[in-house]
């Protein structure tokens, strides 16, 4: 099980500031979720975990720094799911998957069975079992983002990045794919941070809520402490009705305005 711990970190892209003086720390096995308006630090962040940007300040696994890992080393720790994934259209699915498994093969080896078991596994449970001789270029786009999730977990690393996983994916996958991540984390103590756009799924999944706008924490807690009308009419100037269900599950609703087309 996997610490990760953030001590004023920032970035940023020439003059511009994307995130400012982050500082947390995510227990072994805990789920935080990153949300908050587009431009609001989310992927800056991760993509800085992953080391992909460049960073101020400290960011360190089990206590010891990030940054001064082999980038064979990073990838043995941090499996990352970005946004926009670059897809290879002539490669299969199975082949695609098991690139996860490379920050563990030697400069000469190969695949072996385990590797292979464990990605027609993950391909299993994700419902992608039948697609894996197909190219990639054959998938639709809520096929390929259940790809790329396989490929992720199939790297096996004990924190697991999560950049909008299921922004194309129907309402079925996105069940199973967050279901399968909160069944490894509650199994085997996969430390997830993830940004999310949608705010009942990201309270739902997560154990805590960090609020970004413009680089910067306005809120972090529980769904219940974070997901507020009040705030989200701040912060995203979206008019939402947040419902405690009776098994804890905030939901957050948006309203038309009045007086907006269509409205009284």
């Amino acid at each position: 099980m996997t610490s990760l711990h953030f001590d004023n970190v920032s970035v940023s892209y020439g003059s511009h500031r994307a995130l400012a003086g982050f500082s947390n720390t995510v227990r072994p096995g805990e789920w935080l979720c990153l949300i908050g308006p587009n431009g609001a630090g989310k992927s800056s962040l991760l993509r800085s975990i992953a080391g992909l940007v460049k960073h101020t300040g400290d960011i360190r696994v089990d206590g010891s720094p990030l940054q001064f890992r082999s980038a064979k080393r990073r990838a043995q720790l941090v499996a990352y799911v970005p946004q926009s994934p670059v897809i290879p259209g002539d490669m299969r699915v199975r082949e695609y998957v098991v690139l996860g498994r490379n920050p563990y093969i030697s400069h000469f080896g190969q695949e072996t069975r385990h590797d292979w078991d464990l990605v027609d596994g993950v391909l299993e449970r994700l419902d992608l079992a039948d697609l894996g001789s197909r190219h990639m270029a054959e998938l639709s786009g809520g096929e390929q983002q259940r790809v790329v999730i396989a490929r992720a977990i199939a790297q096996d690393a004990p924190i697991l990045l999560l950049d909008e996983p299921t922004n194309s994916l129907d309402i079925g996958h996105q069940q199973r794919a967050l279901e399968l991540v909160d069944l490894l984390r509650r199994e085997h103590g996969l430390t997830v941070v993830s940004a999310m756009h949608d705010l009942t799924l990201a309270g739902l999944y997560s154990d805590r809520l960090t609020l970004l706008h413009q680089g910067y924490v306005v809120s972090t807690g529980t769904a219940s402490e974070v997901l507020r009308a009040e705030t989200l009419a701040e912060f995203y100037g979206v008019s939402a009705s947040v419902h405690l269900s009776h098994d804890g599950t905030v939901v957050v609703v948006p309203q038309r305005k009045k007086g907006g087309n269509g409205g009284d």
